[in-house]
């Protein structure tokens, strides 16, 4: 971590923990003037109390202060300087002071005490204190050791701290130090951590890096993060750190947990001005005067305060208001759970999440509990690589299950990770479904749902899916987000950690634990099995998920989900039903069926609420399925490889809301309805594999269109045309089809970013309107294709539209040459030429200077001459 010095920079230390001072006291005293006075009542008087103090009884000292004298300083909590008439007389005494002040600015508290000395004296360094200064001045010749002694007697007097005037007795004046002293002491302890603190320096020498200790500015800190992945073990491992550098440290550990209680926020309130004074009592009648307390005592130091596992803004605002009530330099962390309640609070200047450990920091910890030493026994390492797996990286899993295997044998192990993998760990259930709790209805059900249904799938898709079922995910999938509950990857998928997944399906487990057709959701294909073959459903289940891991047979009553009335997500996998099927709740949202038996489906089901209909790899028939229904709701249709379909019907009557339509590799498919052209709530079309297609819709007019695939349908030669210009089509792939050209209209592709064109066995021109697509960035180009020789006068599109320009000549058996010399075109700034499978090319022409990249990748025929060239034509990378 980083260190403050005397000069406010930093110094590193490779240990995380804080080390315990040897002395918790030093005394710094004119012997003379009070040793056998005030100060050796107030050494007796520290010691009974329990507090290690250090006093000097050598009298006969030399003229230097001795290096371990100097060591001792350092090492000491507290120094006490008890300033008396004679005290700058002695150059022991200034010698011990100038080391202390600078002892001060590395965290150390120094108190100094005005024994029958007034501190306007030490400040100016008058009377006595001017005279003994002036002595030392004729005698010593150190101008640099005479500045350092005014200087800190200057800062020491300026400190706070006591002043004997015989307003009260001595015997009273020392209750008063030790008091304050042992209040000091206490602030000053150290926090236990952990007993294995595995993990936790570098992640706190993060944090101290972003509170940048040096600075006089007040800074806030949130750090969030899931439950039990260690946020508040990492903020007492900080506050061991740093609390040295302040006047004065608070830990408020479970804020959260005790303001749900009775008064709990004004107990708060009194435990942080109870602490601020030193432990002595302040009772103030009313919330808002608290607050105003708190203020005022808070503004007149410099402060490190700790609020820990917050849940709720008005927490913080009742505890701490702003920043404007802390002193210069004041450090205030706070952890949550709820990434959005830092963002919400106008006063948190930095956040940093505390991820999960990594694999090694993990089998440390976990060793370190199951075995007591870092890494685990021989016969037990394939079994804890699956505690690892497990826990996936969570500190509250590893330290559980590591403390309840330890010592037991290898077949108690097996049994406990067994029952893990169905029913977690009760400690760990209580801790990581605090969050959970704090969510209301909707937020609930749309986490349970995630938990056991669509954990991985993409976010679009499931937003669609939830808010048929009036549960409001847009807003409540972002509270999952900030209180760390799921996540979205960079693709838009969500997921959850597992232990979080297995939280939540434990919820559900829970509703009744012994009879499956009671609970809500079923995601275990047994116990689903078991509800479907003893036709035991009810109208308790909300989604049903039967994906047994190896191909199952089931015999099922072709009636077996007439029970389950409220059936809103029903997705199978593996499963082949011997009989028919009769019956389907008419309030499914999700028909998710791999090898779907039937070529239609129910004919008393009323799919008008169905928003996703997934049957990859059935025997569905378009025809038969949307001959007699609507389906307005339906927005997500996959019917990848189903071999029945020969054409796509009507749907922009039966479906005319559709977002994502994939027909990918339906190889019997011929032709599509004209209609389908017209489907403007469409985004994503994949047609990729369809080898049969020959008659695509005489037009596209769809303005939400993102994506459209076509690769491979080898026999469509014609590509519609686009009467209105389309801002939303990013990705066009046309490769390997027998296209020969483009309609002029493909101008109006006004949004396009990427294209894939050509095919070993046709000649694909390109018309001039290519060159208005000024946003494509990437051409990727697979055989033949042509680009226009010509683009009129004055025209200056071409030269806009290849600075943006990335090629790919890749997929070609016969090309022998890359020859673009027949363009008037010239690859004046090509970015990138991957050249991919061109088994036979022997020759590639002169590249432009600003080419950054060449991949030649299973060129065989490319010879190392013909490298070498490239090479020295473009400096850099080659790959082959």
């Amino acid at each position: 971590m980083a260190l403050v010095t005397s000069k406010g920079g930093f110094s590193s230390s490779s240990s995380f923990t804080h080390q315990l001072k040897n002395f918790d006291v030093f005394l710094n005293f004119k012997g003379e003037d009070t040793r056998l006075g005030f100060t050796g009542h107030l050494y007796n008087a520290l010691c009974q109390q329990g507090i290690n103090t250090f006093i000097d009884d050598n009298f006969h000292r030399g003229e230097e202060i001795s290096a371990g004298l100097l060591k001792i300083i350092e090492s000491s909590s507290i120094s006490i300087i008890v300033f008396s008439e004679n005290y700058a007389s002695s150059t022991w005494c200034l010698d011990e002071l100038a080391k202390i002040v600078e002892c001060k600015k590395n965290g150390q508290l120094v108190r100094p005490v005005f024994y029958n000395v007034d501190p306007s004296e030490v400040r100016n360094q008058k009377g006595k204190f001017g005279e003994a200064l002036s002595k030392h001045e004729e005698k010593i010749k150190d101008n640099k050791k005479l500045h350092s002694w005014r200087e800190a007697l200057h800062e020491a007097a300026n400190i706070s701290g006591w002043h004997y005037k015989h307003h009260c007795t001595e015997f009273e004046f020392i209750q008063e130090i030790v008091e304050e002293i042992s209040n000091s002491k206490l602030n000053r302890m150290p926090l236990f951590v952990a007993k294995y603190p595995v993990g936790i320096n570098s992640r706190v020498e993060a944090i101290i890096l972003q509170l940048d200790i040096g600075s006089n500015d007040v800074c806030m800190l949130g750090m969030y993060g899931l439950s039990g992945v260690g946020k508040t073990t990492i903020a007492k491992a900080v506050y061991n750190k740093i609390f040295s550098y302040f006047e004065r440290s608070f830990f408020l550990e479970n804020v959260r947990e005790k303001s749900g209680t009775f008064d709990g926020i004004i107990q708060l309130q009194e435990i942080l001005l109870c602490e601020a004074l030193g432990n002595r009592q302040l009772k103030v009648c009313s919330e808002s005067k608290r607050t105003i307390a708190i203020e005022n005592i808070l503004r007149n130091k410099r402060i490190l305060l700790i609020l820990d596992d917050v849940d709720k803004s008005d927490q913080i605002e009742i505890l701490i208001g702003g920043c404007d009530w802390f002193a210069s330099g004041s450090r205030i962390i706070i952890t949550t759970r709820d990434k959005h309640l830092l963002h919400t609070f106008r006063i948190c200047h930095s956040t940093y999440m505390v991820n999960e450990l990594g694999d090694h920091e993990a089998l440390e910890l976990f060793s370190m509990h199951a075995f007591q030493k870092n890494k685990p026994e021989e016969d037990y390492l394939e079994l804890t690589n699956q505690v690892i797996c497990y826990a996936k990286g969570i500190p509250l899993a590893l330290s559980i299950i590591g403390a309840n295997l330890r010592g037991r044998s290898e077949m108690e192990w097996k049994s406990a990770l067994d029952k893990y993998e169905r029913i977690p760990d009760k400690d760990i259930q209580k801790v990581l479904q605090v969050s959970y709790q704090g969510l209301d209805d909707t937020e609930q059900n749309i986490f349970l749902d995630l938990a056991c249904f669509f954990k991985g799938h993409f976010k679009d898709y499931v937003v669609d899916i939830l808010n048929s079922c009036d549960l409001y995910p847009v807003i409540g999938i972002q509270k999952l987000i900030d209180k760390c509950l799921i996540n979205v990857d960079r693709f838009n998928k969500l997921w959850m950690h597992d232990l979080l997944q297995q939280m939540g399906r434990e919820i559900v487990r829970q509703e009744s634990p012994q009879k499956p057709e009671l609970r809500s959701r079923l995601w275990y294909y047994e116990d689903a099995f078991e509800v479907l073959m003893e036709n035991k459903g009810s109208n308790n289940i909300r989604g049903m998920m039967i994906v047994p891991p190896e191909p199952t047979k089931l015999q099922l009553e072709a009636n077996c989900f007439e029970k389950m009335t409220n059936l809103k997500f029903l997705m199978v996998s593996n499963v082949d039903i011997c009989r028919g099927l009769e019956y389907l709740p008419n309030g499914l949202r999700v028909l998710d069926w791999l090898w779907f038996p039937l070529s239609s489906l129910p004919s008393n089901f009323h799919p008008q609420n169905l928003v996703a209909l997934n049957l990859p790899q059935s025997q569905i028939i378009l025809d038969k399925l949307f001959k007699r229904v609507q389906c307005r709701s339906l927005t997500h249709m996959n019917f990848r490889n189903c071999q029945y379909i020969r054409k796509l019907p009507d749907l922009l009557s039966a479906t005319p809301n559709v977002k994502n339509l994939d027909l990918n590799d339906c190889r019997k498919l011929v032709k599509i309805h004209d209609s389908i052209g017209y489907l403007d709530k469409l985004e994503s079309w994949d047609l990729k594999g369809c080898f049969e297609l020959r008659i695509l819709p005489s037009c596209i007019v769809m303005k939400s269109l993102k994506v459209l695939f076509l690769f491979d349908c080898k026999r469509v030669r014609r590509f519609p045309d686009i009467p209105q210009r389309m801002e939303n089509l990013k990705y066009l792939s046309l490769a390997h089809t027998a296209i020969t050209e483009l309609p002029p209209s493909i101008g109006n592709l006004a949004g396009l970013e990427m294209l894939e064109i050509g095919s070993p066995f046709y000649l694909c021109q390109l018309p001039i309107s290519i060159y208005e697509l000024q946003l494509i960035s990437k051409i990727l180009l697979y055989g033949n294709v042509q680009f226009p020789k010509s683009v009129g006068i004055g025209r200056q599109a071409p030269l806009n539209f290849l600075k943006k320009l990335t090629s790919c000549f890749t997929h070609s058996e016969k090309t022998k040459d890359l020859n673009l010399r027949e363009c008037t075109i010239r690859f004046n700034r090509l970015d990138v030429l991957l050249i991919w499978d061109y088994k036979f090319l022997k020759k590639i022409p002169k590249l432009p200077e600003g080419t950054r990249r060449i991949e030649a990748n299973n060129c065989v025929s490319l010879n190392s001459e013909s490298l070498r060239k490239l090479i020295l034509q473009v400096p850099l990378p080659l790959l082959k």
